[in-house]
């Protein structure tokens, strides 16, 4: 159902009361929107090369091409209610008897049978702390037990997620560096379980780049579908670390050993064309339909019966399951090496000295 007249205004409203600056990608997207939804597909001559903001918003406004106004209403209200719920984590908490705890890097909620698990901290690109880490794990365990049909997973903003936060690794406990790698290492191995034995249908909604982990657990995906701006990149060695997520062991049978090789070893960033054909993507969807042609099909597949789709699935994903959770402790067990190693070490220093210097 599209978002009605009194729901683009309510939304509206509320964009007022954020307290917190979600950032000039996000910012742009809601201007896009709004103009979108106000005025149908931009109609003003191209501002010129020095008139830089204007010049941003037109882009931005340019390129949602022949969206229908009624979809960018849509979507505007999607975007401020999730930013509306990050900012007012306990509203949007999951309810659960006993009390559920509150989320504030993701937001968690149920309707027409769908779970959803929305990575929230857009002006960060939705990257990952540690404690969204907690988070999703948390919300996995909370949809794998209520009565919806199917979960899904999807980004706040213009990036799907752009992989782990690298502010992770400049917390060194007193412990030393041996300690955080152990720590990181064993919550990596949770989160990564938790989408092994995971019991419904998962999809991944990939509404924009995507970088590392986010990348890699897509394999334990049931459907990905994302929209064609999306890119795929999994910078490993360029970081001194290796594969995670069961990538080692599933991207060589999805692609094949060379193809997988590019992109696990050599840094190689795949388009949402190149990954669909290479079997990482299921459908791949143009931009400005995206949402609303993905989210029709996803309430479609939430009318199945559920305890069907649940068996099902877990019938597909039992074969592997052993297997993937001896890779999940073999590659957890390496990257707790490399995390401690000079390479990695002068890798992340080289990344936070060239980002400050743009």
């Amino acid at each position: 159902m599209e978002a009605t007249p009194e729901d683009f205004s309510q939304a509206k409203s509320q964009l007022g009361t954020l307290k917190t600056d979600p950032g000039n990608q996000v910012k742009l997207k809601i201007y896009a929107l709004f103009k979108q939804a106000t005025q149908g597909p931009c109609n003003t001559p191209k501002p010129g090369m020095l008139d830089f903001v204007n010049k941003a918003k037109w882009d931005a406004w340019s390129s949602l091409g022949s969206l229908r106004p009624e979809e960018a209403r849509q979507q505007y209200v999607d975007l401020i209610s999730s930013l509306v719920a990050s900012e007012n984590p306990i509203q949007a908490a999951p309810t659960a008897a006993g009390g559920a705890p509150a989320f504030q890097t993701i937001v968690f909620s149920t309707k027409d049978n769908i779970s959803t698990i929305r990575l929230n901290r857009p002006e960060k690109k939705n990257a990952i702390t540690m404690q969204m880490y907690n988070e999703i794990i948390k919300a996995l365990e909370l949809a794998g037990k209520d009565d919806s049909v199917l979960t899904v997973f999807t980004g706040t903003g213009d990036y799907y997620c752009s992989g782990n936060d690298l502010n992770n690794f400049t917390h060194i406990p007193k412990d030393g560096i041996e300690q955080m790698a152990k720590d990181a290492g064993k919550l990596l191995k949770a989160f990564v379980s938790a989408f092994i034995d995971f019991p419904k249908p998962l999809v991944a909604v990939v509404n924009g780049p995507a970088v590392g982990v986010s990348v890699t657990v897509l394999s334990l995906f049931d459907l990905v579908y994302a929209t064609e701006r999306a890119t795929f990149h999994t910078p490993f060695s360029q970081l001194g670390q290796s594969p995670e997520g069961c990538s080692s062991y599933t991207f060589p049978r999805l692609m094949g050993p060379a193809k997988a090789s590019e992109v696990l070893l050599f840094n190689k960033k795949l388009t949402a064309t190149e990954a669909c054909r290479l079997g990482l993507v299921t459908e791949v969807f143009p931009d400005g339909s995206f949402q609303a042609e993905v989210w029709a099909r996803l309430r479609a597949y939430a009318k199945l019966p559920r305890n069907s789709l649940a068996l099902s699935r877990q019938l597909v994903r039992q074969v592997d399951k052993e297997r993937l959770h001896q890779v999940n402790a073999s590659e957890v067990a390496r990257l707790e090496e490399r995390w401690q190693s000079d390479e990695c070490m002068n890798a992340i220093m080289s990344f936070f000295q060239a980002k400050s210097k743009l």
